[in-house]
């Protein structure tokens, strides 16, 4: 078996669990290797229930003291019994499992393993793992993987499938030579592939972990070297000077550009001036008017004659973006002919775009990645605005070198990222950092809370949309995998949630939910109705992270807030306070643990973007790197550019060394990376590419 191997070569996958496969992207036995695990369980020792911590998961030796207790709740089964280990008592909670009331002997002693949390005084264990001594002793001490999963596919079912694939899998030769791997201190990639799904210990398995991370974070930075050397101090061929028009229309705005907008604009506009191309990033906090510098930018290239181009992630945003423009060419009567050139126009709307896009009506065109597609022939773009999730970079400026353009490039990006790495990351451009927020802003209000609170927030969600505001919900998971029935803490999943909000709002709450797993049209839609306040409502997984403007949304909740970095909670923070109204954020832990708690504190201390991504550097220890979402900027398989700073520097000066010795890796001893790397520019969206 090799790489590209179907994930039906092995036994017991069949046409029907392959679909189930399919839904988490994996279709071949390279993909199921790469698929690693979300987290691990560790079967610790049983602990007394008076030393079990809230928010911890962990297994009690206790016999069964009371009567189970069973009640209905619509058409919900909920079983309650009393559980006792000699000193101190643990109520326990199950979910339609009625036949545990006869299986549930009074006096009889088992192992009960979940998350512990508090009602008041009293301790107590939803849905746990019943376990006999004997079989908890057999799996005590052990790392066991829990791997992301849809319904229908177990825990159990995928660790049998990757046993099966790492006997059978060819491995390709090791890549790195004897030398780079004593200098980075870096485990072997068999062994860190079979060590990663399988570890002996922890130690291991954080050095398996480390390989793996130093080898996504190696592919990107080279290629993103290569395309630097592509596209660095090219002639700039279309020279632009100041007109009056910018100047106007920073008069006509009701409000000044703060010091660090004029600066950044200033930068801008001598890049235009310039004797190369443009290639360069604005950095800035969400709300802090990144979007005001891009439109002076293309104001200034249709006011020189040239055509401009804004690239947005959505056909949503791009729609936004649009009636943005159209409005301030009513208000202030700018020079801009705007069209609009987005995937679900009609056959006939694509066809008028294009002929205003090729004679020139249009000097700003505005929509997603058709833009750069082949039926779109420009006559003289001179300079394309885009975002991070769509970085412009050499096969982008080969398709418009194709029609005879070379534009200048300006990438916006809302992640916080502390300088240091961003010069890493982003090494292929220019950095140009917004760091203030307009002085009109209202400051988002926080509050980090355990789950006992969401009785509370429901209210408070029903009092804002009965002031005609609109909310977001956010969980980790898009429905209901195994992760609870395997012993590990409850996630929260966006389609049971919102089913649950819908039984538990008023009536006349509009409740929809998102994700993205959903057909595009399905999910345009979905956007739309709660961008027109069809939706009062909105629970969604983290693709609402980029991708729509709603300024009348004043609340954002995340679930299971311990599941993701600080940074990326508060790009999702982002997503409110974009009106004038005062907007809220509710930060739910599912886990109670004092370092947890004080993690996410931070979040309710600063709204400052740059400020909670250095804490974020700081704190995020090896004892966090596993069950972390990452956010969609750098959406590395395992790397997080935050707490694997260290690892990003290593694989930062391993490329400079590589690119200065062997450039085109034409030595027969980098055969094998040559190998490698041809794999991964196939396997991975690098997205500087």
């Amino acid at each position: 078996m090799d790489r590209n191997t179907p994930i039906t070569a092995l036994k017991g996958v069949g046409e029907k669990t392959e679909k189930l496969y399919e839904k988490l992207d994996i279709r071949t036995i390279g993909d199921l290797l790469c698929a690693y695990p979300a987290d691990y369980d560790s079967f610790g020792a049983p602990v007394k229930i008076g030393q079990a911590g809230c928010g911890e998961i962990c297994a009690v030796h206790a016999a069964v003291s009371g009567i189970p207790n069973e009640r209905y709740v619509r058409k919900l089964h909920i079983l309650n019994v009393t559980v006792w280990d000699g000193t101190d008592s643990l109520l326990l909670t199950f979910f339609n499992m009625p036949f545990l009331k006869k299986a549930l002997k009074r006096g009889s002693f088992y192992i009960f393993r979940g998350l512990i949390s508090s009602h008041g005084t009293q301790k107590q264990m939803e849905q746990p793992r019943i376990f006999s001594l004997e079989d908890y002793s057999k799996m005590t001490d052990r790392l066991l993987p829990r791997y992301s999963l849809t319904r229908g596919l177990t825990n159990q079912a995928v660790q049998k499938c990757v046993r099966q694939a790492l006997s059978f899998y060819v491995f390709e030769p090791e890549c790195y030579g004897e030398e780079m791997l004593r200098e980075y201190a870096l485990m072997g990639r068999r062994e860190a592939l079979e060590t990663i799904h399988f570890p002996t210990d922890y130690d291991s398995l954080i050095q398996a972990r480390k390989r793996l991370v130093f080898d996504e974070f190696f592919s990107f930075l080279f290629f993103m070297r290569k395309n630097k050397e592509a596209s660095d101090r090219l002639p700039n061929g279309h020279r632009m000077l100041e007109t009056a028009d910018t100047a106007r229309f920073l008069e006509q705005l009701p409000f000044p550009l703060t010091d660090a907008q004029r600066k950044v604009w200033e930068e801008i506009r001598t890049d235009l001036a310039g004797p190369f191309c443009m290639n360069r990033l604005v950095q800035g906090d969400v709300g802090s008017g990144k979007t005001i510098v891009a439109l002076l930018a293309l104001l200034m290239t249709a006011a020189n004659g040239y055509q401009g181009a804004m690239m947005a992630p959505t056909e949503v945003l791009a729609m936004q973006h649009f009636e943005t423009v159209q409005e301030y060419i009513r208000k202030y009567g700018l020079v801009f002919r705007p069209v609009l050139l987005v995937g679900s126009m009609t056959a006939k709307e694509k066809r008028e775009a294009y002929a205003e896009i090729a004679d020139g009506r249009a000097n700003l065109i505005v929509g997603t990645h058709a833009l750069i597609q082949e039926k779109a022939v420009y006559q003289s773009l001179a300079l394309v605005v885009t975002d991070e999730q769509h970085r412009f970079g050499v096969r982008q400026r080969e398709t418009l070198a194709r029609k005879g353009e070379e534009p200048h490039i300006l990438v916006m990006s809302a992640t916080p990222i502390p300088r240091t790495l961003a010069i890493i990351l982003y090494g292929d451009l220019h950095i140009s950092v917004i760091d203030q927020l307009p002085a009109h802003r209202l400051p988002i209000k926080n509050c980090v809370v355990n789950t006992s609170y969401r009785p509370k927030a429901y209210q408070f969600i029903a009092r804002e949309v009965a002031a005609g505001r609109q909310v977001y919900v956010i969980c980790p998971q898009v429905d209901a995998g195994q992760e609870d029935a395997e012993g590990g803490a409850a996630m929260e999943n966006v389609v049971d949630y919102a089913e649950k909000l819908k039984n538990t709002l008023p009536p006349s709450v509009q409740v929809a939910y998102l994700h993205g797993k959903m057909r595009p049209g399905d999910k345009k839609r979905i956007m739309e109705e709660f961008a027109a306040q069809a939706i009062d409502v909105l629970v969604s997984t983290t693709v609402i992270e980029v991708g729509i403007n709603v300024p009348n949304a004043t609340v954002m909740m995340v679930e299971n807030a311990e599941r993701f970095g600080l940074a990326q909670l508060h790009q999702l923070r982002g997503r409110v306070g974009r009106g004038v109204h005062q907007s809220y954020c509710i930060f739910v832990s599912g886990n109670e643990k004092k370092e947890t708690m004080e993690r996410l504190e931070i979040l309710n201390k600063s709204n400052d973007g740059f400020l909670i991504a250095s804490e974020d550097l700081k704190l995020r220890g090896p004892g966090e790197l596993f069950g972390i979402r990452q956010s969609g900027a750098f959406a590395f398989r395992m790397g997080d550019i935050y707490s694997d700073a260290p690892v990003l520097k290593q694989a930062s000066r391993a490329v400079d060394k590589l690119l200065k010795e062997d450039p085109e890796l034409e030595r027969p001893e980098n055969a094998a990376l040559r190998q490698f790397l041809s794999g991964a520019a196939r396997d991975v969206d690098f997205r500087s590419i």
